[in-house]
């Protein structure tokens, strides 16, 4: 008797899938780095294969950057948009649809956190840790309490990362991506935000604090099991410059109690985005913002 055979469809993605939703997820991706997150062990030239029909269906459009063709930053249209809404990628996201002028506005900053994205990645895969290309997830909203100032703090990203070894731990970071076009104290300034939100329960309109109130869970509890550490990543300047922007960092939590609190329970670091390129975000690349400022790696702060 011959036992029928079951046919199961495939449970990997195509590549083009996972370029569209790469692309959906970073809102824009140059062909290089593209090649780098999706499939590095492959000749460069094979990512255009994958990009073609993507284009060829209006669901991606590009910029050139620069005064070469060969750079391209590829971002969707709303046809694509349309397409990738109810991925199961996308899910509590809302994708984003640019113009070619919008788009090259938001290269330098875009591509910038991309290339901060890569280094964890290329680290991960050497080491054997679990870290996706999705496992970045760029500007991420968070409220923040209503006694002025901002409302809501946005974090240039929030990533995911399982390191396998010595022993199997998970890690959450915010991560800031400076690029020295903004004052050094409204850098530094971010920390009272996110010392802010550390902080935060909500309240419902018309409570005071109650002793139900008190036990109502922070508002950071809604999202994550243990508040992410928080990484400034900065560039775009000469490295006198960085470092003494890094200082200025640890300035803000020594002298301000609010953020000073929250070092003594969340893990503060900077690190200059070339070190971590050249040595690996795991390389002693990164000051505490906190304590002594010896240097170490990112999972040590």
């Amino acid at each position: 008797m011959t036992r029928a055979t079951t046919i199961h469809p495939p449970t990997s993605d195509t590549r083009a899938h996972q370029a569209l939703a790469l692309i959906a997820q970073h809102r824009m991706v140059t062909t290089s780095q593209l090649h780098q997150i999706l499939a590095p062990e492959i000749p460069a030239r094979k990512i255009y294969k994958v990009l073609a029909p993507l284009r060829a269906e209006g669901l991606i459009a590009h910029t050139v950057l620069g005064s070469s063709n060969h750079l391209q930053a590829h971002f969707l249209t709303g046809a694509g948009a349309q397409t990738v809404r109810d991925w199961p990628e996308m899910r509590g996201r809302t994708p984003t649809v640019l113009a070619d002028a919008a788009a090259s506005l938001r290269a330098a900053h875009t591509l910038t956190a991309v290339r901060a994205h890569i280094a964890f990645l290329t680290d991960a895969r050497t080491r054997g840790d679990e870290y996706g290309p999705l496992d970045w997830v760029p500007e991420i909203a968070h409220r923040l309490p209503d006694t002025g100032g901002e409302d809501q703090i946005i974090a240039d990203a929030v990533f995911h990362y399982t390191a396998t070894g010595p022993r199997r731990r998970q890690y959450r970071a915010f991560v800031e991506i400076d690029r020295a076009t903004m004052s050094s104290e409204r850098l530094a300034r971010k920390l009272i935000s996110y010392a802010r939100f550390h902080d935060y329960t909500p309240q419902p309109p018309g409570r005071r604090g109650t002793v139900a109130d008190q036990a109502a869970l922070l508002a950071w509890q809604r999202f994550y099991p243990r508040f992410p550490r928080i990484l400034f990543i900065l560039t775009g300047a000469p490295r006198p410059t960085l470092a003494r922007r890094i200082e200025d960092l640890r300035h803000m939590t020594a002298d301000h109690g609010l953020v000073t609190r929250l070092a003594a329970h969340v893990p503060l670091g900077a690190a200059i985005l070339e070190d971590i390129e050249t040595h690996g975000p795991t390389s002693t690349v990164w000051t505490p913002l906190a304590g002594a400022a010896d240097p170490r790696g990112w999972t040590q702060l």
